[in-house]
Parts: structure tokens; C-alpha cells; sequence
């Protein structure tokens, strides 16, 4: 009785056929981008343009001429994508379209997630083949366990992402590497299911706010050093607390050199003010900006304050 109630309850992907096994998961090598829907894109181009330095090679225009999608680009490899709304708001109210990882094989990570029982964005199946998207970079969109939509990107050579290399990168840039986004998550163990059991991340920290309950775990990807941070919740976040749990970190040398370089900036209207340099519980300074729509962009020393490990938390999850 208990094993046949497990598998009426555990996800799909954790209840595979011996006979059936799944084939060998393609490499994850990097964090590609985040998607982001905007409600002002000229707002918005300000904050990421204008306020954290980084440059736009290129966008994509709507039948009706209006951009449908435009790219911020942090290096070679990692952009932030601005979706403007459109006057159509998420349901739950929050920013983040989607999380975009890197693999080396689309359409083998396809049959591989297939093979898991993972489904597409809305719980359908996923597609049977992966196509190229109008800049040319093969992709298909996945779901995780709570309801976010994971990205899996492969760069083509006669993509724009390859073919822009090394341009665009100017010296105003505040950060060189996106090094994780933070998603928010209800149930650890089926998040775990999915981003280590599937996925093949790697945790190496976990942190709690106060104490009591756990807050933070952090998962590396497998075969990069890029990783996701989940954001533990107890309850279901306001729409404030989304854009503050669901994040994008920027990793710089000397967070304090940053925050002056900041300083000298416009902060563009209507975005809250940047917070002081400060220790996180991962023993990293950080400050934390906020574009206009709210979503926080964490800019964190890639050390922690003496060199030393921070701890992880032994906190239980909520």
C-alpha cells in the first residue's frame, strides 16, 4: 500500500519504468538569460541601459512595429530579455517570464527531460522536436515543479548570440557574469526532485534568515559554475515579495567600488532607492537595486568577507 500510494503521489519524473530507462542527460553548462516582462520598456531600458551600464545588440519587433523583445547583454553568453506587457499582466502579478538554461544538446535534453516525465510550461507534453528561434539559437520552455518556466537554450554558430561575440560589452557595465536567479519554491523536496534528481545540480549551501526556518538553498548547475538559488517560502508571496524572492545576482570583484560607480548614476524615477553595502548570511557584501517594475537585481562579491566559508544552515524547511 505505502509503494503504490508513492506512486499516485510522487511527480512524474520521479517514477521511471526499469524497462524503460532514461537516457543520459546532455551537459548544463551555464545560465543563458532571464526573461522578464516590463510594463515601460523605455523605463526599463534606462535602468538596464542607462543606471547598470550593459548594452542592447538587438531586439525583435512585433507585426505592428512595437518591440516584442529586446536583449541586454552581460557577456558573450548571459543577456537579460525585456518582454514588454502589453497591457496583459501575468496572473500572479510577478516578473518573471522565464529561466534560461544552457546545454550543448537541445534535442537530446529534450528526449532526456521527455523521458522524466517533465512536462511543457501549463502541464502539456513537450514537443517532439526543438526548433530555432528568430536569433537562430535552438530552445524549448519546460516547468518546474512550481510552475516556473525553465528555458533550455543551445547556441548555434550562425546564431546572433555567437555571431555578436566580443562586441557589445562596453566598460559602463557594472557586472561581467550573471552567476544565479533566484526562483521562489513551496515544496523543497519536489524542487529538489526536479533540480538535482532531473537537472544533476549540485547543492552547496543552504542559509536561514533567523535561525528557525530555512530560507535559501543553493544549486549549482552541473557542469558550470552558474547555479539557482531556491527561495524558500511559507506561505504564498505578495506581489512586492515575488519580485524581491524571484531575482537575478550580478557578481562583481568589489561590491563597494560598484555601489560608488552607481552612485555617480541616475537612478531612473520610480525605482526604489539601492541599498547600502552590507554582509549577507552567505558572509557576501551586496547591495540590492530595483528596476521599475520592482524585480531586484542583487549585485554580490563572488568571496565571502575573509576568504572563509560560510556555514550552511541546519534549519529545517518550511
Amino acid at each position: 500500500m505505502k509503494a503504490r500510494a508513492f506512486l499516485l503521489l510522487a511527480p512524474a519524473w520521479a517514477v521511471l519504468s526499469a524497462a524503460e530507462p532514461a537516457p543520459p542527460r546532455p551537459r548544463i553548462t551555464g545560465l543563458s538569460h532571464l526573461g522578464l516582462w516590463v510594463k515601460d520598456l523605455a523605463r526599463s531600458r534606462e535602468f538596464y541601459r542607462g543606471y547598470l551600464g550593459f548594452d542592447e545588440p538587438y531586439s525583435l519587433t512585433n507585426k505592428d512595429g512595437s518591440v516584442g523583445i529586446a536583449w541586454i547583454k552581460v557577456n558573450d553568453r548571459q543577456t537579460v530579455e525585456l518582454f514588454p506587457l502589453a497591457g496583459k499582466p501575468p496572473a500572479n502579478g510577478d516578473s518573471l517570464y522565464h529561466v534560461a538554461l544552457e546545454t550543448d544538446d537541445a534535442q537530446a535534453m529534450l528526449g532526456y527531460l521527455a523521458a522524466r516525465g517533465v512536462r511543457s510550461p501549463g502541464g502539456g507534453p513537450l514537443p517532439g522536436r526543438v526548433k530555432k528561434g528568430r536569433i537562430g539559437n535552438l530552445n524549448f520552455f519546460s516547468e518546474d515543479p512550481d510552475g516556473h518556466i525553465v528555458e533550455f537554450v543551445q547556441y548555434e554558430p550562425d546564431g546572433w548570440t555567437v555571431g555578436n561575440s566580443g562586441r557589445n560589452v562596453p566598460a559602463s557595465r557594472i557586472a561581467a557574469r550573471i552567476s544565479h536567479a533566484g526562483v521562489t519554491v513551496a515544496n523543497l523536496g519536489r524542487s529538489l526532485g526536479f533540480y538535482r534528481d532531473v537537472l544533476g545540480l549540485r547543492e552547496f549551501w543552504r542559509g536561514s534568515s533567523d535561525g528557525i526556518m530555512l530560507s535559501w538553498v543553493n544549486e549549482r548547475l552541473p557542469e558550470g559554475e552558474d547555479y539557482i538559488e531556491l527561495m524558500l517560502t511559507r506561505a504564498p508571496p505578495s506581489v512586492e515579495s515575488l519580485h524581491v524572492l524571484n531575482h537575478l545576482c550580478l557578481e562583481v570583484p568589489d561590491v563597494r567600488a560598484a555601489e560608488a560607480t552607481l552612485r555617480g548614476r541616475a537612478l531612473p524615477a520610480g525605482c526604489k532607492a539601492t541599498t547600502a553595502v552590507k554582509a549577507g548570511v552567505n558572509r557576501k557584501r551586496q547591495v540590492n537595486c530595483f528596476d521599475p517594475d520592482g524585480t531586484r537585481v542583487e549585485i554580490m562579491e563572488a568571496s565571502t568577507v575573509d576568504g572563509g566559508p560560510a556555514p550552511s544552515s541546519p534549519a529545517p524547511a518550511p
